[in-house]
């Protein structure tokens, strides 16, 4: 049913938890295959240049933060690929999940307050309103 799986991480708990989700919904197929993907944006680029220095440590630093998730898929044997986009987070979700026809985004939710999510709008919100095909935001 759901062959193409995009899972959204950044490494956080709500990604965690996702990515648990991916996995239980790839089982179902065996054909199923998962992309992780992992959007570096203008602030946490600048930040890691200023906190890690190097090149090297910048990219180590990037494969720590999608280290778990990658465990949580090994772990249930679920094939995948990291897909690593540069932009704001929603917006470059959208297009390449749009672009490259998958079955289902599964990503987490940040847990906004009201007032900035009535302002800001979550990623997850954002990737739910204009993403083509269903959408799964884990609590």
């Amino acid at each position: 049913m759901f062959k193409r799986i995009l899972l959204a991480s950044d490494g956080s708990e709500h990604a965690m938890r996702a990515a648990e989700k991916a996995s239980f919904i790839a089982k179902v197929d065996e054909k199923a295959k998962v992309t992780i993907v992992y959007v570096i944006d203008g602030a946490t680029s600048k930040t890691d240049v200023l906190s890690e220095g190097s090149k090297e440590a910048i990219e180590e630093k990037r494969k720590r933060r999608l280290q778990n998730t990658e465990e949580v898929l090994a772990k249930n044997e679920i094939p995948y690929e990291i897909e690593v986009l540069r932009g704001e987070p929603g917006p470059s979700i959208v297009k390449y999940a749009n672009e490259n026809s998958y079955d289902l985004v599964v990503i987490g939710s940040r847990g906004l307050n009201t007032f900035q999510e009535m302002v800001l709008g979550s990623v997850s919100h954002k990737v739910a309103k204009r993403v083509h095909c269903p959408v799964m935001i884990v609590k």
